[in-house]
């Protein structure tokens, strides 16, 4: 008899043990996510695939095609219009002075006086006065003039888009500070008109084009650190002493428009100075592409005292963590790691970093480079110390051969006078210059619309991760299918006999230009 008991017992255990995994498998399918279309509070649609959410693609319009490579006709003469002439954009002004071929035809700010305060700059280089507009809706007038081919955009990050659109809309390209676009419908938006108008849109990225990136981008390129595979850059940027320094839409506006905005979203909201540099590096969308990403942040603390210090009140919805990294993987299995900080007292810090099989470069906090002496050889450095290896940064000597060997074209061309000129350091000078170069010799820019949408994105899909437990959440392709069609990034650069017909002619206009506008302003300052 015991036997059999023991027997059914057996039975009835084994049966007990499959009742319960079937409440867990059916428990489970419950709790999981579920495949429903869910839309967020931007309009963007997305749905749980395997765990991870996936956002919509709209399908690329039957009429149009790819931007990528745009190259337009040569403009012997660049004229421009600023929109937002704040915090960035009379820098920008004072700059594009200094950039033969160019005009600056017109400014506009919603406010007139800083509008017409950057008049000065064209007195400084007795350059014809510009014309003015201001208003809120100044910068549509501005756009509508049949006398400017690129709108330079530099107001606060909620008029980016709006000013772009409009300027696209009627025939200009567009060239937008970062971040250039805050949710994936303007990315979308921005991507979908630039390739209807066949006309630029670039993000003014500057960070793509200071001495340590652009040098270790041509190393990268060159082979030097092998194959890169993971990166690292970053926003950390304590901006205590700037909070009351951005634009306030009046005396009930108590936090200005950048904490503010800090305050209603989360994620990386400013994620192109650290994610630019190594998406070139990695040549996302010419053989790369960025697919899955998971984001975690911090709570806030000191967002949510600035606040509260400012408004007298208690601030119970401060959606921002003070500090908030995002990990990504690409389609042929790099890692990027991002970071974002411009809450709690650190040092400045981008942290921009390489790791390849055979090399390392790091920036922040220690400028170096690592390499076995086999690959600083191989690279065409000779090694003058005693076992030598990668276990630290090279000596000075060696770092000094390496950077001199793989200095970057661009640096070679514009680095001196970048350093005149300045803007954070000579890098804005830099940016502005390669700008107006393509335009002037008829060749893609730089960065297209494509980066400026990939590089901004992080921001609402990073939200999509942390709102949901930090799940993974897949990049849309915002090239719809052309990520793999370029082979490697590389920067664009006409013939040499082209290039200095170019630079004769746009320096014949502009010294023809400051003959016209000392005679004006001496007029001006006789009446």
């Amino acid at each position: 008899m015991y036997p059999y008991r023991l027997t059914l017992n057996l039975r009835s255990m084994k049966s007990l043990k499959v009742l319960l995994l079937g409440a867990c498998v059916a428990l489970c399918a419950c709790s999981s996510p579920t495949s429903t279309v869910q839309t967020n509070d931007k309009g963007t649609q997305w749905q749980w695939e395997n765990g991870t959410i996936v956002v919509e693609t709209p399908q690329r319009p039957a009429d149009r095609k790819s931007v990528i490579g745009l190259a337009l006709p040569k403009m012997e003469v660049v004229r421009v219009g600023f929109v937002g002439l704040g915090m960035r954009g009379p820098g920008a002004v004072e700059r594009f002075t200094h950039i033969p071929g160019t005009q600056i035809v017109a400014l506009c700010d919603y406010e007139q006086g800083r509008a017409e305060a950057c008049q000065k700059y064209l007195k400084q280089a007795s350059l014809p006065k510009a014309a003015v507009y201001s208003g809120e809706k100044g910068y549509e007038e501005l756009c509508k003039r049949d006398d400017i081919d690129l709108v330079y955009i530099a107001t606060d990050w909620l008029h980016h888009f709006p000013v772009a659109m409009c300027a696209m809309e009627n025939g200009k390209n567009v060239a937008i500070e970062v971040p250039s676009a805050m949710n994936l419908k303007e990315c979308w938006d921005l991507i979908n008109m630039s390739e209807k108008t066949r006309k630029h849109c670039m993000i003014l990225e500057n960070c793509c084009y200071d001495w340590f990136e652009m040098n270790t981008l041509n190393m990268a390129q060159q082979g030097v650190f092998g194959e890169v595979i993971r990166a690292q850059g970053a926003y950390i940027h304590n901006l205590s002493p700037f909070w009351n320094h951005y634009w306030k839409n009046g005396e009930g506006d108590k936090l200005g428009w950048r904490l503010d905005y800090n305050m209603k979203h989360r994620g990386d909201v400013y994620a192109t100075h650290g994610l630019g540099p190594v998406a070139q590096a990695l040549d996302i969308h010419r053989g790369d592409r960025m697919q899955t990403l998971v984001a975690m942040d911090t709570k806030s603390v000191v967002g949510k005292a600035l606040v509260e210090a400012r408004t007298d009140s208690a601030c119970n919805g401060f959606r921002n963590g003070d500090h908030t990294t995002t990990l990504i993987r690409t389609a042929n299995g790099k890692v990027i790691e991002i970071q974002h900080n411009v809450m709690t007292p650190q040092p400045y810090n981008r942290l921009y970093q390489l790791t390849g099989s055979k090399g390392f470069a790091n920036k922040y906090p220690v400028e170096g480079y690592a390499l076995d002496a086999d690959q600083l050889t191989a690279s065409g450095v000779q090694p003058k110390v005693d076992d030598l290896n990668s276990h630290g940064f090279l000596p000075e000597a060696e770092m000094e051969a390496l950077v001199a060997k793989y200095q970057h074209p661009i640096l070679k061309k514009y680095g001196e006078m970048a350093k005149e000129v300045g803007g954070h350091g000579g890098m804005d000078f830099i940016m502005d210059s390669r700008l107006v170069y393509c335009l002037q010799n008829g060749l893609p820019l730089d960065m297209d619309v494509y980066d400026l949408a990939e590089w901004c994105c992080l921001a609402e899909l990073g939200e999509l991760s942390m709102d949901n437990n930090c799940a993974p959440v897949a990049f849309p392709d915002f090239t719809r299918g052309e990520w793999n069609v370029v082979k490697g990034y590389k920067h664009a650069y006409a013939a040499p006999e082209e290039e200095a017909a170019v630079m004769e002619k746009a320096k014949a206009f502009t010294a023809k230009l400051k003959e016209q506008g000392a005679k004006e302003w001496a007029q001006a300052e006789k009446k």
